[in-house]
């Protein structure tokens, strides 16, 4: 009997899907030949285009802080784009959150979430370890909205401001020790809230990433818990996420419960589903291409503008000493 093909071991063809890739102009056979990529495995299909109530129905209300909410914060002016930006019912609209969906459309299976109460724990190697409730991340950090530029490991892209803050003010928070040199983070695993989690897809739930803590206090990496100057909409990681702009999107966690400081490199969600594919480290590579299509080039969700695709998504100032030899 042939073995079943898994759901992430999909051709890069069938994760996009072909109306957000096509350009003015350009015919689905075209893009299939520009990329590389065969007509007969490019059985693709376009999504049903979200309707502004169903995208009203993920969103979520703001923490107030002495009856004021932090949204919208004064934008960061050290960080800018360098293309449009997304249109935010775009981004709203196309996601990938496995823990309710293998579709992009994973607006639609997010009404059973509930981001709150939520709890942050941040604990191990660390002197003072402590749960954060969003009241205390609003009251406790101060907050500002960043211009980042976001690649996905599919090839698409989209330029979204968040608002949050860094994640090594949070860190500092609790006292690293000397020992730390590794940082985990955690989502939640609520089965009766996730259809993708109760169905179980044969996944390692709940799903898992890391940094290195030179990374994690590197000043781009950033905690999020807002976009488009609103608090993040469920099918977004509300209400705390992870956002790592030079990396690819997967390690950017989503809904995040827990953050232990280690001294070993953490096992993920994704490196220990298909190691070969993606990798721990996952830093935006033109050279470097996936198993099974290239990441010389990206395509503008929406708007289908295709650019080269950076080292370090452009933020080769800022994280590439880094990875200096």
């Amino acid at each position: 009997m042939p073995s079943r093909r898994k759901i992430w071991n999909l051709p890069q063809s069938q994760l996009t899907e072909e109306g957000v890739y096509r350009q003015r102009g350009l015919h689905r056979r075209e893009f299939l030949a520009a990329a590389g990529l065969s007509v007969a495995a490019a059985a693709v299909g376009c999504q049903a285009k979200a309707t502004p109530e169903q995208l009203q129905a993920t969103k979520t209300e703001p923490i107030l802080v002495a009856g004021k909410s932090v949204y919208p914060a004064e934008r960061n002016p050290a960080f800018e784009y360098g293309r449009p930006e997304t249109d935010p019912q775009e981004a709203a609209a196309y996601t990938n959150f496995y823990e309710f969906s293998t579709s992009k459309q994973t607006y639609l299976y997010v009404d059973k979430f509930q981001p709150t109460p939520w709890t942050v724990e941040i604990d191990g190697l660390c002197s003072q370890p402590r749960k954060f409730d969003l009241d205390d991340l609003h009251r406790e950090f101060a907050f500002e909205e960043r211009a980042y530029r976001h690649r996905c490991v599919e090839t698409w892209a989209m330029c979204v401001p968040w608002t949050g803050f860094p994640l090594k003010a949070l860190l500092a928070a609790v006292s690293p020790k000397p020992s730390a040199t590794y940082v985990q983070f955690e989502t939640f695993n609520r089965p009766s809230e996730a259809a993708g989690i109760s169905r179980g897809f044969e996944f390692p739930w709940p799903y898992t990433e890391g940094l290195t803590i030179a990374e994690a206090t590197n000043d781009l990496a950033f905690i999020a818990t807002g976009i488009y100057g609103e608090p993040l909409p469920k099918q977004h990681g509300a209400p705390v996420r992870l956002v790592v702009p030079w990396k690819y999107g997967f390690k950017g966690i989503k809904s995040v419960v827990r953050i232990t400081l280690t001294d070993k490199q953490p096992a993920t969600f994704w490196n220990t589903v298909a190691p070969r594919e993606y990798a721990f480290e996952a830093n935006v590579d033109p050279d470097v291409p996936h198993p099974r299509w290239s990441q010389a080039r990206e395509h503008m969700l929406g708007a289908g503008d295709f650019y080269p695709t950076v080292i370090y998504n452009g933020y080769g100032d800022l994280v590439g000493g880094l990875y200096s030899a």
